[in-house]
């Protein structure tokens, strides 16, 4: 519901705040006052075009901002947005638009948060709905007549519209995945091609541990060198443990002379217990290291094919490393990853047969659904033709025909019917598809018996307003006394804003602005509002 809302420099208007209430709001005046002003501006602060000629003349800037009450579905819009909630209750939509020179720059803001167009449009449909004379591009879309009917149809009939989207989905994506195959059957093929010899190659290598590459090229090493390792062990046990040619002692025979010195010397100093405990391990640490040299060259044998195997293992995991590395661990990685793409293209139930089959069944569910919407569609039409003729009647259209037509179509998340609104103002006449036979008067009678309609076969706790723009033009008597009772049915469930020259729909009102035009000096601008008068209260705005 539209709270509030505050003009600056827009249009004709200095400066204007008004505060709307529940039920049917109605705007009168003079042709020319400016009511239709006041309807521009909720347009365009709610992501309507704006051009040059929405900035008052003098000056470089436009403000616009209007309040409304929270509801359920602008709560969750705002919390799918990102945008805080207000501590009031309410939701803020503000429209600034500037003059710079040779260009126009508009911003939109929600709760202060900048918003784009898509997303004001996002949130106009859930907060004001205009019908006015002009208002047939909307109406001419088949895609808006099946929408319309379809919110008729009421919950239930949505929800068999969800169940279509859901099945639609599922089959698009099952199109998708057969289609893919079909068109990828040979690169498929190709790829399992490589992906076997790769295999293939790195089978062959018959990988398993990361390590095995750095310890095959130290065994190679110590193969290649065998004769230099074997004088090397001898000479180090010779220096360690035993010297046999008895040029230089062995390196256990000086510690062992060092450790006789320091046990007599310990037995007139103990401080030197220490140092000969010390002396004590090296020798046995050399006698244990010689030991374990003489074994480690006893050990070490000539094998040329050894050589030879390792030689080849190592130029083996060198080139799987640079082709699958930069290491083995990355090969083996890169193994595992192949195994795994080719259980994937191989699995059956990836086959095309699978695919066609799965296309198959989930076309079928599409298409059942489909019918089950179509069904519930044709209920719905019959009832909204009934509903709509008897509403449109009392409003000089006692001869009229309308039918609500479903054609077949291909199946989309919406279903898979075509809906036309066909419409026939006089007798004889046959019906027409409604936007190429009824007049800009009847097209706003046809939208306000439709709201009528919607009032009646629909709930809502938190009303939307909808906008009438002189829908009564043209009309008098039982004609006008029919728009004003339809009128006040309407403002029983939504808030109503109506532009009316008809002292019949004014007398219905709720709350009553009578809007005047005076030229005035730039900035002197007031709102006088007028204390109520019978048969309802009023308020007169001078702009």
């Amino acid at each position: 519901m539209l709270l509030s809302l505050r003009i600056q420099d827009f249009a004709l208007v200095d400066r204007l705040e008004l505060e709307f209430g529940r039920g049917l709001n109605v705007l009168t005046g003079e042709t020319g006052a400016g009511k239709s002003i006041i309807l521009d501006a909720i347009d365009a602060v709610l992501g309507g075009k704006a051009n040059s000629r929405a900035i008052r003349t003098g000056c470089k800037r436009a403000a616009i901002e209007a309040s409304f009450a929270i509801s359920a579905a602008v709560s969750d819009w705002l919390r799918a947005q990102e945008i805080d909630l207000l501590d009031e209750g309410s939701v803020i939509c503000s429209r600034e638009i500037v003059n710079s020179g040779n260009s126009l720059r508009s911003r939109l803001r929600v709760n202060g948060v900048l918003v784009n167009r898509k997303q004001m449009g996002q949130l106009r449909q859930y907060l004001v709905e205009i019908a006015a004379q002009g208002q047939t591009v909307e109406l001419a879309r088949a895609s808006r007549q099946r929408d319309l009917l379809d919110a008729y149809g009421g919950t239930a009939l949505w929800a068999a519209r969800d169940r279509v989207a859901t099945a639609y989905k599922t089959w698009k994506a099952a199109e998708q995945a057969l289609e893919k195959r079909r068109q990828s059957e040979q690169a498929r093929w190709q790829r399992l091609d490589w992906l076997k010899f790769q295999l293939q190659e790195l089978e062959s290598a018959e990988l398993s541990d990361p390590q095995e590459l750095a310890q095959v090229e130290q065994e190679q090493e110590r193969l290649a060198h065998v004769v230099e390792l074997q004088t090397h062990s001898f000479q180090a046990y010779q220096i360690l443990y035993q010297n046999d040619s008895g040029n230089t002692p062995a390196a256990t025979d000086l510690l062992s002379e060092a450790e006789h010195l320091l046990t007599d010397m310990v037995r007139y100093d103990d401080e030197l217990q220490g140092v000969l405990e010390m002396v004590q391990a090296a020798i046995a640490n050399a006698i244990e290291a010689g030991q374990r040299i003489q074994r480690y060259g006893d050990q070490l044998e000539s094998d040329p094919e050894r050589l030879a195997e390792t030689e080849e293992r190592v130029r083996v995991l060198k080139q799987i490393c640079r082709k699958y590395g930069p290491d083995l661990s990355d090969a083996i990685a890169h193994y595992e990853s192949l195994h795994a793409e080719l259980a994937d293209l191989t699995d059956s139930d990836q086959s095309l047969e699978a695919l066609e089959q799965a296309y198959e069944e989930c076309q079928a569910a599409l298409l059942a659904t489909c019918r089950d919407l179509t069904q519930q569609r044709r209920q719905a039409a019959t009832q909204l033709e009934c509903q709509l003729v008897k509403a449109l009647k009392p409003l000089a259209m006692a001869k009229v025909r309308f039918e609500c037509r479903l054609e077949a179509s291909a199946p989309t998340a919406a279903g898979a019917d075509r809906v036309i609104f066909y419409f026939s103002p006089n007798p004889g006449e046959p019906v027409q598809p409604l936007v190429e036979t009824a007049s800009g008067g009847e097209m706003s009678r046809f939208l306000l018996a439709l709201k009528t309609c919607f009032s009646q076969a629909t709930a809502d706790s938190s009303p939307q307003t909808l906008i009438f723009d002189e829908i009564d033009t043209g009309v008098s008597g039982k004609v006008a006394q029919a728009i004003a009772t339809q009128l006040h049915q309407l403002s029983g469930t939504h808030q109503v804003l109506c532009v009316t020259h008809q002292p019949l729909v004014a007398a219905m009102a709720d709350s009553h602005f009578r809007v005047d035009k005076q030229a005035i000096a730039p900035r002197a601008a007031k709102v006088r509002r007028q204390p109520p008068t019978k048969p309802a209260p009023s308020s007169a705005l001078l702009l």
